[in-house]
């Protein structure tokens, strides 16, 4: 990662456009890593992610010009409540009871579509009912956000099944994945020591990683 101009410290910038908070641990799994994103955007900069990073970044994002939107992935975000940062927070419906009871949520969606012509939002039920992965096409990179439903654990993208009820939906999720087109994931969180943002080579690389989650996932395990 390089660093981003005086100013925006506490921010650095893994691809040009998209801009890292800084590192927190996962309160039950130290060695986790957990970022938030900042897209820099002609139509608007939007955060993915809720996090302390945003708070710890909130005046860097204001000198930035603010941001219109916070995307949350999933329910699970809520548990660092109302970032220190003036922005509309939007997520999918199935999650906002849960996530309501710490975030103020200005809106949700519930349905596959875009915001503005970059930025697609792409429900990808199973780890919780409501998570949703965001695609943003900069014309340069294709990123997809898939939070904790795809994350890196020593290099390796993983799965996070908690709900055996779900892993219909997890399955359904990761085969429209598999189809998707981008070359560069950004997870939540990753483990301490693996990059936070990962390239990916080619349509092969992608769809085998995916197959590998797959064939975990379709045979009752949870990564």
């Amino acid at each position: 990662m390089t660093a981003v101009p005086s100013g925006t410290s506490t921010l650095t910038s893994p691809f040009p456009g998209l801009l890292a908070t800084a590192a927190s641990r996962l309160p039950y799994q130290h060695n986790v890593l957990l970022r938030s994103y900042v897209l820099q955007r002609a139509a608007g900069t939007v955060v993915v992610y809720n996090s302390p990073g945003v708070t710890d970044a909130a005046s860097a994002i204001r000198d930035l010009g603010g941001a219109t939107r916070l995307l949350v992935n999933h329910a699970h975000e809520g548990m660092y409540g109302q970032p220190k940062l003036d922005v509309p927070v939007w997520m999918h419906r199935a999650d906002r009871a849960e996530v309501g009871a710490s975030l103020d949520v200005a809106g949700t969606f519930d349905r596959r579509g875009f915001l503005d012509d970059d930025l697609e939002v792409i429900p990808t039920p199973g780890h919780t009912a409501g998570t949703c992965s965001y695609l943003w096409d900069d014309g340069r990179h294709r990123f997809l956000f898939t939070g904790d439903f795809l994350w890196i654990e020593k290099g390796e993208w993983k799965a996070v099944v908690l709900d055996p009820g779900l892993r219909g939906q997890y399955l359904d999720s990761l085969a429209l994945v598999r189809e998707l087109d981008f070359d560069v994931l950004v997870p939540w969180g990753v483990t301490e020591g693996d990059a936070p943002v990962q390239p990916v080579r080619d349509q092969t690389e992608r769809r085998e990683r995916i197959d590998a989650i797959v064939d975990r996932v379709a045979a009752g395990g949870n990564r």
